[in-house]
């Protein structure tokens, strides 16, 4: 409702990595964080079309080339 408002959040650039785990039967994408140590992955938000990844982007300040896809 108020996404205009929105502070761009911060994250660990050195322990985490901007990921999509997108799902091989049923094309679900979830936006979200892995840990490079751990492997861990934290899920942010459900990604249903484009504007759900601009807004995941914009919202941490991330760059294209920065998000890596795992199925």
């Amino acid at each position: 409702m108020f996404r205009k408002n929105q502070k761009k959040k911060a994250y660990d650039k050195e322990n985490l990595k901007p990921i999509i785990h997108a799902s091989i039967c049923t094309g679900e994408q979830v936006a979200g964080f892995k840990d490079i140590n751990t492997g861990k992955f934290t899920e942010v938000m459900l990604i249903r079309d484009h504007k759900d990844l601009y807004d995941f982007k914009e919202m941490y300040g991330i760059k294209d080339e920065e998000i890596s896809k795992e199925w």
